[in-house]
């Protein structure tokens, strides 16, 4: 399909008249098997999974990068610690375009077969996660051609109908692989919904509804995640009823979290003093391991009592947080989500938020096969 005709049939597509019948000339994925379902975890009922997102070149593919897409080291060493679970923040510009939608090259998706086939040989379950969707990133999201939530009719509908496409090829390359082993996350951190920026839960929900729908026509068992609104960090009540997995976040509060991050709006910071642990905000409000609870625990308690599954797709702390500062807030979140049952997935494994290679000036880091490794960090992962 080229171009032309592709945009001609968007209005179809959305529809999902056009996706039903289409074969793409996709390879095979990796060690296909019968089922999704096949002796896995489903939406009701999940492992309490705990590991690390992965980034490569995958997740910002615009960024020089001269690593491989993915390395065994990593989920080598997350096996060797105790982890089972990976997920994989993925941009689309990675295997197709901006500038066309229609583009899904197999080279790069052939990258992902091989994380997928590193995470069976090592016991890790591998979650693909949209970070960046046509149409809509947390990130830049400017830089898209038109805006998934926010834009006008015609160019959410188009955007619509790409992420639809390849969500699906998606569905259909992965098919068979067991739910023990593979999962999907629709889409990273959903906007903030700011009363001016006019991004209202109903249209998370029916995008979530749509992309499920199209998933589900190529692959029924397919676990399925769906990261929370306000950029991952509150329930979703209109899509409890849709057999999926919630993923929440680990960040609040951003002035612990984030402390002088760059890249977060100011208005998302409690305070911009140096952090503490407990904290005191700007509003005199302290944030302690029981205000934790109400922010994590509590606020996700109208979900769970349906029996919905919640799950920490994203947390950690910016290496410029004091490193005992660091340690105390996030012992209180684990010991929280142990309490709850829900595992999670610290945003790096190496870097700035991560336990190796963090270039954190307050530690006194250990020599780990050529890598510094923050071993009281790593040790407090491991206990929870």
């Amino acid at each position: 399909m080229n171009r032309r005709s592709f945009l001609r049939s968007l209005p179809l597509l959305y529809s999902a008249s056009q996706f039903a019948g289409r074969t793409l000339a996709f390879a095979q994925s990796p060690s296909q098997q019968t089922s999704a379902a096949d002796s896995g975890p489903t939406a009701a009922r999940i492992p309490r999974w705990r590991g690390f997102n992965l980034q490569g070149k995958f997740s910002m593919p615009q960024e020089p990068y001269d690593g491989p897409a993915y390395q065994k080291f990593d989920f080598a060493t997350m096996r060797e610690w105790g982890f089972d679970f990976a997920r994989l923040p993925l941009s689309y510009w990675a295997w197709g375009s901006r500038d066309d939608w229609s583009v899904i090259r197999e080279e790069p998706l052939k990258k992902i077969d091989q994380a997928i086939d590193l995470g069976k040989q090592h016991e890790i379950h591998i979650n693909l996660n949209f970070h960046r969707i046509p149409g809509y990133c947390i990130n830049q999201r400017e830089l898209e051609p038109a805006d998934l939530f926010t834009g006008t009719k015609a160019e959410r509908d188009k955007a619509m109908a790409a992420s639809v496409y390849h969500w699906k090829a998606f569905a259909r390359r992965y098919k068979g692989i067991p739910n023990r082993q593979l999962s999907f996350d629709l889409i990273n951190e959903p906007p903030k919904m700011r009363s001016y920026e006019g991004a209202l839960e109903e249209r998370y929900v029916e995008i979530v509804k749509t992309l499920v729908t199209a998933i589900r026509e190529e692959d029924p068992e397919r676990l399925i995640f769906a990261d929370g609104i306000n950029i991952g960090q509150a329930p979703v009540l209109g899509i409890a009823d849709l057999g999926l997995v919630q993923s929440t976040r680990g960040y609040q509060p951003k002035a612990v979290s984030h402390y002088t991050a760059t890249w977060v709006p100011r208005d998302e910071f409690e305070t911009m003093a140096p952090p503490t642990w407990p904290l005191k905000d700007d509003q005199a409000q302290v944030w302690d391991r029981a205000r934790l609870k109400r922010e994590y625990i509590d606020r996700y308690q109208p979900l769970t009592a349906r029996g919905v599954q919640i799950h920490v797709g994203e947390w950690g702390c910016f290496n410029k947080t004091p490193h005992d500062v660091a340690l105390a807030w996030m012992e209180d979140c684990l010991s929280l989500w142990h309490e709850a049952g829900w595992g999670f997935a610290l945003w790096n494994l190496r870097g700035a938020f991560g336990v190796l290679d963090s270039e954190r000036a307050d530690v006194q880091y250990e020599d780990f096969r050529g890598h510094k490794l923050d071993r009281k960090m790593v040790d407090l992962l491991r206990r929870y």
